[in-house]
C-alpha cells in the first residue's frame, strides 16, 4: 500500500525536476533570442510559454487517456489563476520601477485573447449543465474555437511585434559567442523533455493524493496539480527577472495562459467518452471567471500605467 509520505515525496521530486528544467529553459531561451534577433516578448510568448505549459499538456493528456480523470486535466484552469497571481506579485515587488511601465503593449493583446477564450471555456461549462447538445461526435463545439483562437492570437501578436520592430533599438553584439545555436537548441529540447516526463507523472500523484486524503479530484486538480504544473512559469519568471528580461517574463505568464486554453482542446480530442467539459465538475467555472477578472485587471493596469508613464516622462 502506498503511504502518504511517499506520495508527497513523489510530488516533491516532480517539482524539483520541473524547477531545474525551467531554469535551464529560461537561460537558453535568452541565448536563442540573442542569436536569432527575436524580441523578448516573442520568445516568451512562443518558446517559453509553450514549453513551460508542457506539464499541463502532459498532465491533461495522461489524465484523460491513462488515468480517466478529466477533473485532474481541468486543473489547467487553476494554472490560469496562478499565472495571473504571479503577475500581480511581480508588480507588487517592483514598486521602484513599476512592471507595467516598461512592459510592451503587445501584452495587452495577449491578455485580451486570453479573456475571450477563457470566456468560451466558462460558456462551455455552463452549456454542459443544460440539455443542449454542444458536441460533434465526442468533441465539444468549443474545441475548434480554442484552436483557431490560439492561432489567431499568436498571429496577431506576431504582426504587432513585427510592426514595432523598426522603432526598437537593435543590439548586434553576440552576448554568447562560445555557444552555437544548434547546441543551444539541443539543450533546450533536453530540458523540455524533462519537463514533459515530470508532467506525465503528476496526474497519478494527484489521484493518489485524492484517494489518501478523501478529497475530490476537482479540488486536487485545481489546487495541487495546478500549483505543481505552474512551477515552470514561476521558475522561468523569477529567472527572467533576475536576467533583466522583463518582457520575456510577462510574455511567458500571459502566453502560458493562452497555450493552456489550447491544451483544453487537445484534452477534449483525447477524451473519447464525450465532451470533456461535460464530464468535469461545474465548480471549474469559478476558476474560469476568476481568471477572466484578473486578466481584465491586468489589461487595465497595462493601459492606464503605460499612459501615466508617457504623461510623467
Amino acid at each position: 500500500m502506498v503511504t502518504l509520505w511517499f506520495i508527497w515525496a513523489k510530488l516533491a521530486l516532480c517539482a524539483l525536476v520541473i524547477m531545474v528544467a525551467g531554469t535551464v529553459l529560461t537561460r537558453y531561451a535568452d541565448v536563442i533570442a540573442d542569436k536569432t534577433g527575436w524580441s523578448g516578448s516573442w520568445v516568451g510568448l512562443v518558446l517559453l510559454a509553450s514549453v513551460t505549459s508542457l506539464p499541463e499538456l502532459a498532465t491533461g493528456a495522461s489524465a484523460v487517456v491513462l488515468a480517466d480523470a478529466p477533473n485532474i486535466a481541468m486543473g489547467v484552469l487553476g494554472s490560469l489563476v496562478l499565472n495571473l497571481l504571479m503577475l500581480g506579485v511581480i508588480d507588487m515587488f517592483s514598486r521602484r520601477e513599476p512592471l507595467y511601465r516598461h512592459a510592451t503593449q503587445s501584452h495587452v493583446l495577449t491578455a485580451a485573447w486570453c479573456i475571450v477564450l477563457t470566456g468560451v471555456v466558462a460558456l462551455g461549462l455552463v452549456l454542459a449543465q443544460t440539455p443542449v447538445n454542444a458536441s460533434i461526435w465526442h468533441v465539444g463545439i468549443y474545441t475548434p474555437v480554442f484552436v483557431v483562437g490560439y492561432l489567431m492570437a499568436v498571429r496577431s501578436v506576431f504582426l504587432h511585434e513585427r510592426a514595432q520592430m523598426p522603432t526598437l533599438p537593435r543590439d548586434d553584439v553576440d552576448r554568447y559567442p562560445g555557444l552555437s545555436l544548434r547546441r543551444v537548441v539541443a539543450r533546450y529540447m533536453a530540458a523540455a523533455v524533462a519537463v514533459v516526463a515530470a508532467g506525465i507523472w503528476l496526474p497519478f500523484i494527484g489521484i493518489d493524493l485524492a484517494d489518501q486524503l478523501g478529497w475530490q479530484k476537482s479540488f486536487v486538480g485545481s489546487v495541487f496539480i495546478a500549483a505543481a504544473t505552474t512551477l515552470p512559469e514561476l521558475v522561468v519568471t523569477i529567472t527572467a527577472l533576475r536576467m533583466g528580461a522583463l518582457d520575456m517574463a510577462v510574455a511567458n505568464l500571459l502566453g502560458s495562459n493562452l497555450f493552456d486554453i489550447a491544451i483544453i482542446a487537445i484534452d477534449d480530442l483525447l477524451y473519447t467518452q464525450g465532451p470533456i467539459l461535460s464530464a468535469v465538475s461545474p465548480l471549474h467555472a469559478a476558476s474560469a471567471v476568476t481568471a477572466m477578472t484578473m486578466g481584465a485587471i491586468a489589461i487595465v493596469a497595462l493601459r492606464v500605467r503605460a499612459g501615466r508613464a508617457a504623461t510623467w516622462a
